[in-house]
Protein backbone atom coordinates (compact mmCIF):
# COMPACT_ATOMS: atom_id res chain seq x y z
CA UNK A 1 0.00 0.00 0.00
CA UNK A 2 1.24 3.52 -1.10
CA UNK A 3 2.04 6.03 1.85
CA UNK A 4 0.99 8.79 -0.26
CA UNK A 5 -2.33 10.73 0.33
CA UNK A 6 -3.59 10.61 -3.12
CA UNK A 7 -4.01 8.14 -6.49
CA UNK A 8 -3.95 8.50 -9.83
CA UNK A 9 -6.71 8.42 -12.13
CA UNK A 10 -8.89 9.70 -14.96
CA UNK A 11 -10.22 13.30 -14.65
CA UNK A 12 -11.86 15.64 -17.06
CA UNK A 13 -8.23 16.52 -18.81
CA UNK A 14 -7.07 13.20 -18.84
CA UNK A 15 -4.86 11.46 -15.91
CA UNK A 16 -4.91 13.55 -12.68
CA UNK A 17 -4.27 13.36 -9.12
CA UNK A 18 -7.12 12.78 -6.32
CA UNK A 19 -7.26 12.39 -2.81
CA UNK A 20 -7.69 9.32 -0.99
CA UNK A 21 -7.57 10.58 2.40
CA UNK A 22 -8.03 14.22 4.26
CA UNK A 23 -5.00 16.00 3.39
CA UNK A 24 -4.05 19.19 6.24
CA UNK A 25 -3.45 22.77 4.45
CA UNK A 26 -0.15 23.57 3.75
CA UNK A 27 0.69 20.07 4.00
CA UNK A 28 4.27 19.45 1.34
CA UNK A 29 2.61 16.30 -0.78
CA UNK A 30 5.06 16.11 -4.06
CA UNK A 31 8.47 17.05 -5.35
CA UNK A 32 8.56 17.85 -9.65
CA UNK A 33 11.59 15.85 -10.47
CA UNK A 34 13.55 15.38 -13.43
CA UNK A 35 16.99 16.13 -14.83
CA UNK A 36 18.18 19.93 -14.87
CA UNK A 37 18.22 21.53 -18.39
CA UNK A 38 19.72 24.70 -19.43
CA UNK A 39 18.03 28.07 -21.34
CA UNK A 40 18.99 26.14 -24.90
CA UNK A 41 17.87 22.71 -23.96
CA UNK A 42 14.84 23.88 -22.12
CA UNK A 43 13.94 25.15 -25.26
CA UNK A 44 14.90 22.34 -27.70
CA UNK A 45 12.75 20.19 -25.41
CA UNK A 46 9.57 22.59 -25.79
CA UNK A 47 10.12 23.06 -29.72
CA UNK A 48 10.01 19.23 -29.74
CA UNK A 49 6.68 18.95 -28.08
CA UNK A 50 7.82 18.23 -24.34
CA UNK A 51 4.91 20.03 -22.31
CA UNK A 52 5.86 18.92 -18.97
CA UNK A 53 8.55 21.25 -18.05
CA UNK A 54 9.19 23.72 -14.89
CA UNK A 55 10.81 26.77 -15.09
CA UNK A 56 12.77 27.15 -11.86
CA UNK A 57 14.19 30.61 -13.02
CA UNK A 58 15.87 32.21 -16.19
CA UNK A 59 19.04 29.61 -16.65
CA UNK A 60 17.25 26.41 -15.56
CA UNK A 61 14.28 24.21 -16.11
CA UNK A 62 13.06 20.62 -14.73
CA UNK A 63 12.49 18.34 -17.17
CA UNK A 64 9.42 16.30 -15.78
CA UNK A 65 8.31 14.11 -18.66
CA UNK A 66 9.90 10.75 -16.57
CA UNK A 67 6.62 8.82 -15.60
CA UNK A 68 8.52 8.64 -11.83
CA UNK A 69 7.96 12.41 -11.65
CA UNK A 70 3.96 12.01 -10.03
CA UNK A 71 3.81 15.50 -9.80
CA UNK A 72 3.58 15.83 -13.63
CA UNK A 73 0.13 14.73 -13.10
CA UNK A 74 -1.36 17.46 -11.22
CA UNK A 75 -3.76 19.33 -13.47
CA UNK A 76 -4.09 22.81 -14.29
CA UNK A 77 -6.72 24.81 -12.22
CA UNK A 78 -7.42 28.62 -11.99
CA UNK A 79 -8.79 27.79 -8.38
CA UNK A 80 -6.57 24.97 -7.38
CA UNK A 81 -6.23 23.73 -3.80
CA UNK A 82 -2.33 23.46 -4.19
CA UNK A 83 0.58 25.54 -5.19
CA UNK A 84 4.31 25.45 -6.39
CA UNK A 85 6.79 26.57 -4.56
CA UNK A 86 10.68 26.76 -5.51
CA UNK A 87 13.55 26.31 -3.34
CA UNK A 88 16.79 26.65 -4.82
CA UNK A 89 16.64 24.19 -7.97
CA UNK A 90 14.13 22.15 -6.26
CA UNK A 91 10.06 22.10 -6.65
CA UNK A 92 7.47 21.07 -4.01
CA UNK A 93 3.87 21.29 -4.23
CA UNK A 94 2.31 22.49 -1.25
CA UNK A 95 -1.88 22.35 -0.77
CA UNK A 96 -3.19 25.58 -0.12
CA UNK A 97 -6.02 24.48 1.78
CA UNK A 98 -7.75 20.84 2.87
CA UNK A 99 -8.46 18.75 0.78
CA UNK A 100 -11.52 16.34 1.37
CA UNK A 101 -11.00 12.70 -0.18
CA UNK A 102 -12.28 12.31 -3.81
CA UNK A 103 -11.32 16.28 -4.30
CA UNK A 104 -8.90 16.80 -7.42
CA UNK A 105 -5.47 18.06 -6.83
CA UNK A 106 -4.59 21.03 -9.13
CA UNK A 107 -2.52 24.23 -9.38
CA UNK A 108 -2.43 27.03 -11.22
CA UNK A 109 -0.01 26.81 -14.46
CA UNK A 110 0.60 30.40 -14.48
CA UNK A 111 -0.63 32.80 -17.35
CA UNK A 112 1.90 31.98 -19.76
CA UNK A 113 0.72 28.58 -19.79
CA UNK A 114 -2.68 28.95 -20.31
CA UNK A 115 -2.05 31.13 -22.84
CA UNK A 116 0.15 29.54 -25.25
CA UNK A 117 -0.60 26.09 -24.46
CA UNK A 118 -4.22 25.65 -23.05
CA UNK A 119 -5.64 28.38 -24.63
CA UNK A 120 -7.83 30.67 -22.42
CA UNK A 121 -11.23 29.64 -23.98
CA UNK A 122 -10.05 25.96 -23.91
CA UNK A 123 -8.98 25.58 -20.20
CA UNK A 124 -11.47 22.78 -18.36
CA UNK A 125 -11.22 23.76 -14.70
CA UNK A 126 -14.62 23.48 -12.98
CA UNK A 127 -13.98 27.67 -12.52
CA UNK A 128 -13.97 28.44 -16.26
CA UNK A 129 -16.91 25.40 -16.91
CA UNK A 130 -18.42 27.57 -14.58
CA UNK A 131 -17.60 31.21 -15.69
CA UNK A 132 -18.32 30.03 -19.64
CA UNK A 133 -21.73 27.79 -18.61
CA UNK A 134 -22.93 31.20 -17.31
CA UNK A 135 -21.39 33.56 -19.76
CA UNK A 136 -23.63 30.59 -22.34
CA UNK A 137 -26.79 31.13 -19.85
CA UNK A 138 -26.65 34.91 -20.26
CA UNK A 139 -26.64 35.02 -24.42
CA UNK A 140 -29.42 32.62 -24.32
CA UNK A 141 -31.55 34.99 -22.54
CA UNK A 142 -30.31 38.15 -24.14
CA UNK A 143 -31.72 36.07 -27.36
CA UNK A 144 -34.92 34.96 -26.13
CA UNK A 145 -35.49 38.44 -24.99
CA UNK A 146 -34.17 40.11 -28.20
CA UNK A 147 -36.84 37.41 -30.14
CA UNK A 148 -39.75 38.30 -27.84
CA UNK A 149 -39.46 41.69 -28.33
CA UNK A 150 -38.96 41.07 -32.26
CA UNK A 151 -42.69 39.22 -32.19
CA UNK A 152 -44.97 42.15 -30.54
Amino acid sequence: MSSRPFRLGRSLTGLGLFATKPIKKRARIAEYKGPLLDLKAAEKAENSGNRYLFEVNSRWTIDGKGRKNIARYFNHSCGPNCDSSIQGKRVFIYTLRAIKPGEELTYNYGSDYLKNVIGKSNCKCARCRRRRAKRARELRAKRQRRAARAST
